[in-house]
């Protein structure tokens, strides 16, 4: 499936961006950027899976791996690592030797989007990554939907599996139980979140550590 995802050209918007963007900058003159669609990350046999809106522009889509590299990594690594759910308290290069226990993490949107703004046909478009993944990952007990895009494309994915997803609403901290699931609503780590006060790596913190609570009992 990874190979499915990365080899994957149908939203031309995205692959037009994600070819181009940051290509003039200085900061990154030396890099090669990965320019692809970036596939989940973690352990295949975790219990707690945790969904993103899409690669960030000098995160994923320039290092090649889900929330690597760029300042929301830091937040929600720092926060998997508190848990327990990480060797390593951030996410630097695909070669750092990040090992996620328990915890698979993964992506609502596989290409970078022009102002983190997927359009709802690519959304559409991608989501049937998603509903492979999540028929794989058959231990998952708990989900976490890092902000509205990503909860309302997981409940896409949900009710393509046959889930009764009517009601989900985004909240940060709430939860709704499922039939084999529960799905739990976090603030995205995103600078402007976390910069704005609206979030903090504490709080993050504790939604993960919750829901991990939950898969792990």
């Amino acid at each position: 499936m990874n190979t499915e995802v990365e080899k994957c050209s149908k939203c031309q918007r995205l692959v037009k961006f994600r070819e181009e963007v940051l290509s003039g900058s200085r900061k990154y003159a030396d890099e090669t950027f990965w320019r692809k669609p970036v596939t989940g990350f973690g352990d295949h046999n975790g219990r707690l899976v945790v969904v993103g809106l899409a690669p960030a522009a000098s995160g994923a889509n320039r290092t090649g791996r889900v929330f690597t590299g760029d300042k929301s990594s830091e937040v929600l690594v720092s926060a998997f690592h508190r848990v327990g759910l990480s060797n390593l308290s951030n996410s630097v290069s695909k070669d750092d030797g990040l090992v996620y226990t328990d915890l698979y993490l993964t992506l609502a949107v596989r290409c970078v989007p022009p102002d983190n703004r997927p359009a709802k046909a690519e959304v559409n478009s991608c989501k049937g990554y998603l509903v492979k993944e999540l028929n794989l990952l058959s231990n998952a007990k708990a989900i976490v939907a890092l902000g509205s895009i990503a909860l309302d494309t997981l409940k896409l994915s949900l009710s393509d599996l046959g889930y009764k997803v009517n009601g989900m609403k985004f909240q940060h901290g709430k939860y709704y139980d499922l039939e084999k699931l529960r799905v739990y609503c976090c603030y995205h780590p995103s600078p402007r979140n976390i910069n704005t006060g609206r979030t903090s790596v504490e709080d993050i913190t504790d939604v993960i550590g919750e829901a991990y609570r939950f898969a792990s009992a």
